[in-house]
């Protein structure tokens, strides 16, 4: 880690605790704290991404998760933002959007057909020439996106919760902890949401320098661990914000929804990139990202640097510069008149050179674009124009840009504010806010320090109010005073078009006018005909400048130029947190644990996880099914049938509601049998099928299909309440494990374990008996769906896995074998018996899937029965109709429409 700084006050790294990495296949290591951009960084990685569209070589920029140069993939992930992914143990990265590595990557010649790629070729290749549509859809397609999708890798849970406060404050920095404080004063509950990993906001790396700004963080974070009415949540996004501020709430595992009272929005600003040539290479990066390097992270940016100034802010990143070991060759100010405050008479008598009225003609890339070299600075004539034949060069690697700021106000759009633009800080703040919503710090266009503490207590105390708690007076919002902190126009055009608006896309100076001159002079059709603003960081450090560069180009001011819509979310989120948990529970069986042991290859059955067969290194999967199910023909097998609907039926009416429900008869029944059941809905089609043994003159108990049992069960319960009958219902699926044991040794094994007589002749075919199977209680039925010898053994939940593995080692000397879900579906075929909804559909009726012998004879009534009965009138009188007429169309019809009138 070459470039690690000594131990600095406050770092959020610990150098105790060293975590080993591997990029692009070398081995890396940084400390945890580090996210992967600051590790990299700290090895003296310079090129970390390349670019989306031109592959060009890119490096860090914003270390806020600003931009989309650090963009990383693992075997298992894909498109992780260095800037806040943190840094863990055994991660392996290699960079995304490239063909062959970072270093190798072989779609970097792309940047040599720049000219036949120009703003809107992807729309014009659609048209002409259309013979060359399918070769440009092939490359087109082939180059489109980020990142690769893993399809074997493992979906990581993403559960979902839910928060509620009166007060919600979006954003941890100066103004935000003091609105948190201040409504919490008043008695509010609070919740302070801050995306990085720890509070605090630019007192963690702007103002790091200034004694005065470092007592004031700790008193503000001492204040904020004592306080029992604010809940901080550090290393939590807001994505979106929606009606009567519902605000979605992004952190490493959860969604959670959120809902407030009032909404008090401190997300502070974006430092803006200023454009010139060459501005995105490897070592051009934001003052505010070097101060975090610094400051946070303790690794030095660079060895000799550049920076580009026009406000105070820059004079202060080039104190912290010097501090950490990093000559400063000039601070390059645009302004005519730079900076007038002490901190440039400090930064001068530091043996710093400032050149006011200078900017940045170009940088100029060291070998392989991966690095700055030198800057080439040109002064302004007195209409600021660059004069570029009065250039001077210096030789530096690196550049800290800070030439403005743009507001962080996604959330304030999104809840409906309106923004106007205010030339006393030039830039866009609230003009009106909805009610319940406030706005606080530099969002607001207030930057100094003490300003920003004020801002927020107001917009704290009124938030508060507006929740119901009253406080004190509440004052107006301070106005701020001096220079603006942000340049008006920090754009220099240059021939070389490698001068970039938008690093996400590779949109360059040029690209902006040649679409103004195809006619996109609005701002929202500008936006999607050259898509500033539409990569990864969603237009953070784009959309300010395009605007600039639209109202220019249209001879019109800011407010009349407009911005785009922001909608959620301003910032991407993982489709994995959109997803959430499955909505589709998966449950397993109590034996589950003795079928991972048995290899076994797992399968979705309705709810349940099942085992489709078990896995046997030397067969194919088709090859292990049939042998499973010859096995069970030949010697004995056993599969768990837990995941079957278990329901008992008790009580005076238990048999009349059967009848009822079911197509068979069971009134009759005799103690210790088992008869198939059939359940139709009301129009006659098939639902549900199962066994109904009856236990006792009151009691009968009933199996159902996995994956109809839950909504059978329901229907027996509406059925139970619209007959009124006396019959109770339990529901006991979970509570029970079943297994069955079938092939011609089955008998065998399980009489070895079991108290009962299993002769044939004392349980029949159709029989149940109650005894105890290894120890335990069980129920024990002697049927077989297939199609040979086969015992079902139902016992307690809680004894399913004992009672599994003493009837394994039981079977064991007649090579009793575990068979899954297909192997049974096999046998089953072959045995005829029917699997409701795989062998029926949503219209399938007993006659058509040739089950109609399970229809009771005579019975007075069933669910059901009165459509079969209209079914088979109508077949009768077609039937009829058809042998009378021949079977013509006319006499059909009005034999069907005989039948419906009846």
């Amino acid at each position: 880690m070459s470039r690690r700084l000594p131990p600095r006050p406050h770092e959020w790294i610990d150098r105790e605790t060293v975590i080993p990495f591997r990029f692009e296949g070398s081995p890396c290591e940084g400390y945890a704290g580090d996210v992967v951009t600051s590790a990299l960084w700290a090895h003296d990685v310079r090129m970390v991404g390349r670019s989306f569209k031109y592959h060009r070589p890119r490096g860090t920029y914003s270390l806020a998760n600003h931009d989309a140069n650090a963009m990383f993939c693992t075997a298992q992930r894909t498109n992780l933002r260095g800037d806040v992914e943190p840094l863990r143990p055994g991660l392996d990265l290699a960079a995304v959007n490239t063909a062959g590595g970072l270093y190798a990557d072989r779609m970097r010649f792309t940047g040599f057909f720049s000219r036949f790629l120009p703003v809107g070729f992807y729309y014009k290749a659609f048209h002409t020439p259309r013979r060359l549509f399918p070769l440009y859809e092939k490359f087109m397609r082939g180059a489109a996106g980020l990142g690769r999708v893993n399809p074997k890798g493992q979906t990581p849970p993403t559960p979902k919760d839910y928060a509620f406060c009166d007060v919600a404050v979006i954003g941890a920095g100066p103004a935000g902890i003091a609105a948190a404080l201040a409504a919490a004063d008043a008695g509010a509950e609070v919740l302070l949401v801050e995306e990085h990993a720890h509070a605090g906001g630019s007192l963690t790396w702007q103002w790091r320098g200034d004694s005065d700004a470092a007592e004031l963080e700790r008193d503000l974070l001492d204040r904020l661990a004592k306080s029992t009415r604010v809940t901080l949540r550090t290393g939590t996004q807001a994505g979106g914000c929606y009606a009567d501020h519902w605000v979605a709430l992004f952190d490493e595992k959860h969604l959670t929804k959120l809902r407030a009272q009032a909404m008090v929005v401190a997300t502070g600003c974006f430092e803006q990139p200023a454009v010139f040539q060459n501005n995105d290479l490897p070592g051009c990066m934001l003052a505010s990202a070097a101060q975090r390097l610094i400051h946070q992270y303790a690794v030095r940016p660079f060895d000799r640097g550049v920076v580009l100034a026009a406000n105070a802010y820059a004079y202060r990143a080039a104190l912290d510069l010097l501090d950490a070991g990093t000559h400063v060759e000039a601070v390059v100010d645009l302004r005519p008149q730079g900076e007038q405050s002490s901190l440039a008479t400090t930064v001068k008598a530091r043996g710093v050179t400032v050149l006011a009225g200078y900017g940045i003609d170009s940088a100029i890339p060291g070998p392989g674009d991966t690095t700055v070299a030198a800057v080439h600075l040109c002064p302004f004539d007195a209409s600021g124009t660059m004069l570029r034949k009065q250039g001077t060069l210096i030789r530096c690697d690196g550049v800290a840009v800070s030439v403005g700021w743009a507001p962080a106000a996604g959330l304030l759009y999104q809840a409906g504010s309106r923004m106007s633009y205010a030339e006393h800080v030039e830039q866009f703040v609230p003009a009106s806010l909805p009610d319940g919503l406030f706005a606080a710090g530099r969002v607001n266009g207030i930057f100094e320090l003490a300003d920003q503490i004020t801002d927020g207590q107001r917009a704290g105390h009124a938030a508060a109010a507006h929740a119901g708690y009253p406080g004190p007076a509440i004052p107006a919002s301070p106005r701020h005073t001096g220079p603006p902190p942000s340049h008006p126009y920090p754009i220099f055009e240059h021939p070389g078009k490698k001068n970039f608006v938008d690093f996400d896309e590779d949109i360059h100076l040029a690209d902006f006018k040649h679409a103004h001159q195809e006619g996109y002079d609005n701002i929202e059709l500008l936006k999607r005909y050259t898509t500033v603003g539409m990569g990864p960081s969603q237009g953070k450090l784009a959309n300010m400048n395009a605007v600039r560069i639209l109202a220019r180009l249209n001879g019109a001011g800011i407010d009349a130029t407009g911005t785009t819509t922001s909608r959620p979310f301003h910032h991407p989120v993982s489709l994995g947190h959109l997803a959430g948990r499955r909505f589709h529970p998966t449950r397993t069986t109590p034996i589950h644990n003795a079928h991972q042991l048995a290899h076994a290859h797992f399968m979705h059955a309705g709810t349940w996880l099942r085992p489709e067969y078990y896995r046997h290194d030397t067969h194919t999967r088709e090859d292990t099914i049939l042998d499973e199910a010859q096995h069970v023909r030949r010697a004995v097998g056993m599969i768990d049938v837990g995941t079957l609907g278990k329901i008992h039926v008790r009580g005076p009416d238990s048999a009349a509601f059967l009848e009822r429900l079911y197509t068979g008869r069971f009134t009759r029944q005799k103690v210790g049998t088992v008869r198939y059941c059939l359940g139709l809905d009301e129009t006659g089609v098939i639902i549900e099928d199962g066994v109904v043994a009856r236990c006792a003159d009151d009691h009968y108990y009933v199996t159902a299909t996995s994956s109809g049992a839950a909504a059978f069960y329901r229907e027996m319960q509406r059925w139970a309440i619209l007959w009124q009958l006396d019959v109770t219902l339990h529901n006991a699926t979970g509570h029970l494990a079943a297994m069955n044991i079938a092939g011609p040794d089955s008998r065998r094994v399980l009489q070895a374990v079991s108290e009962l007589d299993l002769a044939a002749d004392a349980i029949p075919y159709l029989g149940v008996q109650h005894g105890r199977i290894a120890d335990v209680e069980a129920r024990v039925m002697r049927i077989g769906f297939v199609g040979e010898l086969g015992y079902e053994v139902h016992v307690p939940a809680s004894f399913g896995l004992h009672v599994w593995n003493t009837i394994m080692t039981a079977g064991a000397s007649a090579g009793i074998r575990p068979f899954g879900v297909e192997a049974q579906r096999l046998l089953r075929l072959e045995k005829g018996h029917l699997i409701v909804s795989q062998d029926t559909d949503a219209l399938t009726t007993p006659r058509e899937a040739g089950v109609a012998w399970a229809i009771g004879k005579n019975k007075p009534f069933f669910v059901g029965q009165r459509a079969l009965q209209v079914i088979d009138a109508m077949i009768r009188a077609l039937d009829a109709a058809s042998a009378a007429s021949g079977g013509t169309a006319g006499a059909l019809s009005n034999a069907t429409a005989a039948v419906l009138r009846d």
